[in-house]
């Protein structure tokens, strides 16, 4: 008797589990890689903030074509090898339809090759590294790319009046190689002279020699293409070393530390960005109003990319009828006019988005507005 009512038991805790199983795999796979712990950790923690927020709007309103999506998101922990891991498991075992992923340019490079050997369309919310969407005709983006990013931060400079200008970039970062780039071009371009470059490698602690080396070189301003992780110490460092002119940063400095741990060094300092929260459109007051109500402060550009990622993605869908990668790839492609909350989209036939930037200045430690640039 003992025996039949242990198995009777399993039966039914298998049953359960059977159902659990089935229940949770209700809805269309949608893969999500990001940073979610690890030295970027707040660049990942914010695009998932974001694409939560717009999945929980998306799913509450009917979902797309008659069903939920259903959200399966791996951390990279920010490291090297672990984005490559992450996609095949999401491509290969949960059998997404799509990929949602990185921030970081380096990682979103690690990951298009795999999305494009095996059909899987991916959209990086922020990764502004140009040969991110050269991988392959399945990648895609929702925000601007270096070159242009480069170029809006050397207008910016020299409307400030520079005309001499040091760079500070990480080698070990496509992102900062890029944008380093970009800004030296337009910069010259428009009449202004590099006084030198100077170069680290990410998770430096000590930069005082290229800061001496830039400091002889009377730059009127300092371009540093860094992530949050080292521009506030190494503002702080030229803070102490006596070099006093502003420093300019791309939207790598987009995260609450970079004023937590700058302080008042990187006070007055200016950096490109995506979005504002400050703006006045009444779209994006009603995003930064729903984002409040969630989470209780107010959204980043990271957050805004990650929402318009996956917003994107689902009005892909709707206009293709079907989840199938190859038909959404191809309606991602001919998107246009897309009402992002970062602004309208239209992709070109590079796979990047033509929108505006915008430029910040840190005041008393929040990131103020101080103008939009369109292409």
């Amino acid at each position: 008797m003992k025996y039949f009512f242990t198995q009777a038991v399993a039966l039914v805790l298998a049953l359960t589990f059977a159902s659990c199983s089935k229940k949770q795999e209700i809805g269309i796979p949608v893969g999500q890689f990001a940073s979610l712990t690890g030295a970027q950790a707040t660049f990942g923690q914010s695009t998932d903030k974001g694409v939560q927020l717009a999945l929980e709007e998306i799913n509450s309103a009917g979902g797309v074509l008659g069903q939920p999506i259903r959200l399966i998101t791996k951390d990279n922990q920010s490291k090297p090898g672990e984005t490559s891991t992450a996609v095949r498991e999401l491509i290969t075992r949960d059998k997404v339809v799509a990929l949602i992923g990185e921030v970081a340019s380096g990682r979103s490079l690690e990951a298009a090759p795999i999305a494009q050997r095996n059909g899987i369309p991916m959209i990086s919310p922020a990764s502004t590294n140009e040969k991110v969407t050269e991988t392959g005709d399945h990648i895609f983006r929702v925000c601007f790319i270096d070159p242009f990013q480069g170029t809006v931060c050397a207008k910016f400079a020299r409307k400030l009046g520079a005309t001499k200008a040091a760079v500070l970039v990480d080698v070990s970062k496509d992102y900062s190689l890029g944008l380093a780039k970009s800004f030296k071009k337009e910069f010259e371009a428009e009449g202004g002279t590099i006084t030198g470059q100077q170069s680290y490698s990410g998770g430096d602690k000590d930069f005082s020699a290229q800061l001496t080396a830039i400091k002889g070189a009377n730059p009127e301003v300092v371009f540093l293409p860094a992530y949050y992780t080292e521009a506030p110490l190494i503002i702080r460092q030229a803070r102490q070393l006596g070099i006093t002119v502003p420093f300019i940063g791309g939207d790598g400095w987009d995260s609450p530390e970079l004023a937590q741990v700058g302080g008042a060094a990187v006070e007055g300092c200016y950096f490109s960005n995506h979005f504002s929260n400050q703006s006045n459109d009444p779209k994006v007051m009603a995003f930064v109003q729903s984002y409040r109500k969630k989470y209780g402060d107010d959204p980043d550009a990271m957050v805004a990319l990650g929402y318009d990622a996956l917003y994107l993605l689902v009005d892909a869908m709707k206009r293709a009828g079907t989840t199938d990668p190859a038909k959404v790839t191809a309606a991602i492609a001919s998107t246009m006019d897309f009402p992002g909350i970062t602004g309208k989209i239209t992709l070109d036939e590079h796979r990047n988005p033509t929108k505006p930037a915008v430029m910040l200045q840190i005041k008393n430690g929040k990131f103020s507005f101080m103008e939009s640039v369109s292409p």
